[in-house]
C-alpha cells in the first residue's frame, strides 16, 4: 500500500517544465520526472495546503481535490475508501484466514468476478470481487474444495449490505462490488 492510497490520493505528474523543481526531473522531463513525479503531500484536512505544512508553498502542489479527499473528511464518511481500508485491515488482523491462511482460487474461468478462499484452521473466508460495471450473480460450489458450508456471514461488503447470511449458490455482487464473508 502506497501512502495516501487509503484516501484515494493520486500521483500528479508535472505537465510543464516550469512545474519541475527536482534537478533530475529538469534534465529528463518528460521521461524522468525526478521527485516531482511522486505522490503529493499527505492530505490531512481541507485547509490550505491540506494541513500538511504552514509554508507558503510546498515543493509539490496540493491537488484541488484535497478539499474532499483528506483524512478528516473521510474519517467522518462511513462509505469512504478510508473507512473501507480501516475495516479491511482490522479484518485481516483478527481473522486468521486473512492474515496467514492458504489461498485457493475460485471460478477461475469467470472473466468478471475474481474470487478466492482463504483458510486457516477451521476458519474459511470467501473473497469475491466484481471487476465489471455490471451486477453479477455467482454460484460457489465449495463441496469439491472440502468446504461443507453452504452459507456465509458477510464481514465486509461494498456497497454495504444489511444481509446477515448469504446463500453461496446465489451470491449477488453490485457493479465493482466486493464481498468478504465467513463460510459457515
Amino acid at each position: 500500500m502506497y501512502y495516501g492510497e487509503e484516501l484515494g490520493m493520486r500521483t500528479t505528474d508535472p505537465a510543464r517544465i516550469e512545474d519541475v523543481h527536482d534537478p533530475m526531473g529538469k534534465i529528463g522531463l518528460p521521461k524522468e520526472k525526478g521527485r516531482d513525479g511522486e505522490r503529493t503531500p499527505m492530505q490531512w484536512d481541507g485547509s490550505k495546503e491540506a494541513g500538511f505544512t504552514i509554508a507558503a508553498k510546498p515543493w509539490l502542489p496540493i491537488p484541488s481535490n484535497a478539499v474532499a479527499y483528506n483524512v478528516e473528511a473521510e474519517a467522518k464518511d462511513p462509505d469512504s475508501i478510508y473507512i473501507a481500508y480501516k475495516l479491511l485491515l482490522t479484518l485481516r488482523k483478527f481473522e486468521a484466514a486473512l492474515g496467514d491462511g492458504s489461498y485457493e482460487a475460485l471460478n477461475e474461468d469467470d472473466p468478471n468476478v475474481f474470487a478466492y478462499l482463504r483458510r486457516s484452521g477451521d476458519s474459511t473466508i470467501l473473497v469475491a470481487l466484481n471487476m465489471s460495471g455490471q451486477p453479477r450473480t455467482v454460484a460457489f460450489q465449495l463441496e469439491g474444495k472440502g468446504v461443507a458450508g453452504s452459507t456465509a456471514t458477510p464481514l465486509y461488503s461494498s456497497p454495504s449490505s444489511a444481509q446477515s447470511s448469504i446463500q453461496l449458490q446465489h451470491v449477488e455482487l453490485a457493479p465493482f462490488g466486493a464481498l468478504v464473508a465467513a463460510v459457515r
